[in-house]
């Protein structure tokens, strides 16, 4: 049965986290990544953006307070994605990432963008990225995305925020 594609402005709004602690995953999604705080609802929920959005992060301990995180090898979500609108926004998250000695799990150029990949203090995985312009996306002799993962050079980016 084949239907008719989403609408073409159709986006993520936001994520919602579970977390053990609301103080600490504030201190990393606030005080590490610089998102702002819109509203605290007690020691149970916040709500957090970029800009003034009224949420694009969500965090409760409603049914997590004090929780550990899932095992290995179990579903739920793989990571939460940050889109940066440039390259030198990238690397000012990343020197902050380093600044707070949090360390990376990965860093890839993926063709359409580049990725810095870390887990937040309740060990959900964080992409933090920005896609390069689309006619700088690679596409194979038939026409179609032809996406890749090659090591991101995270010293080239850094030099990307002081320049």
């Amino acid at each position: 049965m084949s239907q008719s594609p989403v609408h073409a402005g159709t986006r993520i709004g936001h994520v919602h986290l579970k977390v053990a602690d609301l103080d600490r995953a504030l201190g990393f999604y606030c005080g590490v990544l610089g998102f702002e705080l819109m509203q605290k609802m007690g020691s149970g929920a916040a709500f957090i953006s970029a800009g003034g959005y009224h949420h694009h992060i969500g965090l409760n301990t409603w049914e997590s307070k004090g929780g550990s995180p899932p095992p290995s090898g179990t579903t739920g979500l793989y990571h939460t994605a940050i889109l940066y609108p440039t390259r030198p926004a990238l690397a000012d998250a990343l020197h902050r990432v380093l600044s707070a000695g949090i360390a990376l799990d990965g860093a890839s150029d993926h063709g359409v963008s580049e990725a810095l990949y870390l887990r937040d203090p309740d060990e959900n995985g964080v992409e933090l990225y920005w896609d390069k312009p689309r006619e700088q996306w690679p596409f194979g002799p038939d026409g179609k995305l032809a996406m890749f993962t090659k090591r991101l050079d995270v010293e080239a980016l850094l030099r990307e925020r002081e320049g």
